[in-house]
């Protein structure tokens, strides 16, 4: 794979046109309804070589559920949180309150493209996870950011994997996923932020939501000795999301980890291990807002949602696209060119 950059001072139209990509919306007189079309991220262009990426944000689908030892399923929510993303065009998304439309050319002029899902070795997490790795340092050597969407929490390490410049680690999730690593116990979804913490170039954690009573003190106790920050729900309502991010120095390269159990579990019927206590969504995307305001994210990924729990409308992955979309649509505002 190459490691060309973004060539520098090229129109992003005239690029976009150059890429190795299939156009997915048509011809302009298309209707495109939400339930019409072969399914990429808000109906984005696929990218079918990432070697030839020239887009800033690259949509990458890991469907990768071996690393959950509850209940398998969240294998088919990459598939799942495309369709639903359907449903908000390709225009940007509109929000009443602003007046605004968010992002209105992420998808229209190339910025965003769709690269299809890693390849899956079943019953291989060793190899799946070096697909991972590959894929992700391949988009940011082409000088993309990483749009992943799995999965289970498990990937999260192989993506961190695929970065060499120093990061801020960002984690919302239910749970610390710190759990001990053995030869015989390494590529679960419980163990993922404590490999990743101890990669070189991981330069802080901060783990935000944390509140299932099935978390145990010996993770909690390793985690702080290892210097992460651990922001529970009352303390997160304290501070507020300023407050919960105002250790992280403004401009630093921050990483994000959403695990879709961040959110209350009456929110998510579609994700095994939701939990009581959780955000709102005006919670989560206030953290999201800030720190795509505050920082350079390089990248985040968005995991655990399981469609075959969802109920019928599939309302936890529409929330799962909603909050890929809105997340990326406030990243790519700040770094429009």
């Amino acid at each position: 794979m190459s490691s060309r950059g973004r060539r520098a001072g090229r129109d992003p139209l005239a690029s976009f046109m150059e890429q190795d990509v299939t156009e997915m919306r048509g011809a302009a007189d298309r209707l495109n309804r939400g339930f019409v079309g072969v399914p990429t991220f808000l109906r984005a262009n696929y990218c079918a070589d990432v070697a030839a990426l020239e887009a800033e944000f690259a949509v990458i689908g890991v469907p990768f559920d071996e690393g959950s030892p509850f209940a398998p399923g969240a294998r088919f929510a990459p598939r799942v949180i495309r369709e639903h993303s359907l449903r908000f065009g390709t225009g940007g998304l509109y929000d009443i309150d602003s007046d605004s439309v968010l992002a209105p050319d992420l998808v229209t002029t190339g910025r965003l493209v769709d690269c299809g899902d890693v390849d899956i070795w079943p019953t291989n997490p060793a190899r799946t996870f070096h697909n991972l790795t590959q894929a992700v340092r391949t988009v940011l050597g082409r000088g993309g950011k990483p749009v992943v969407i799995g999965g289970d929490h498990s990937i999260t390490f192989p993506i961190l994997q695929g970065y060499d410049r120093p990061v801020h680690v960002v984690q919302l999730d239910a749970h610390m996923d710190y759990g001990a690593v053995t030869e015989d116990l390494r590529h679960t979804n419980g163990q993922a932020f404590r490999q990743l913490h101890a990669l070189p170039h991981v330069e802080s954690l901060t783990q935000i939501g944390i509140r299932s009573f099935r978390t145990r003190a010996s993770d909690v106790r390793d985690a702080r000795a290892n210097g992460s920050t651990i922001v529970t729900m009352p303390k997160l309502r304290e501070l507020g999301a300023a407050g919960a991010l105002a250790h992280i120095p403004d401009g630093a390269c921050v990483y994000v980890s959403i695990d879709v159990d961040a959110y209350d579990m009456t929110l998510v019927p579609g994700c095994v291990s939701a939990e009581p206590d959780g955000m709102r969504f005006d919670e989560l995307s206030g953290i999201l807002d800030t720190a795509a305001r505050r920082f350079a994210v390089v990248g985040f990924d968005f995991v655990e949602v399981n469609p075959p729990l969802d109920v019928g409308t599939g309302v936890t992955s529409y929330l799962g696209a909603l909050t890929i979309a809105k997340f990326l649509s406030a990243i790519a505002t700040k770094d429009r060119p």
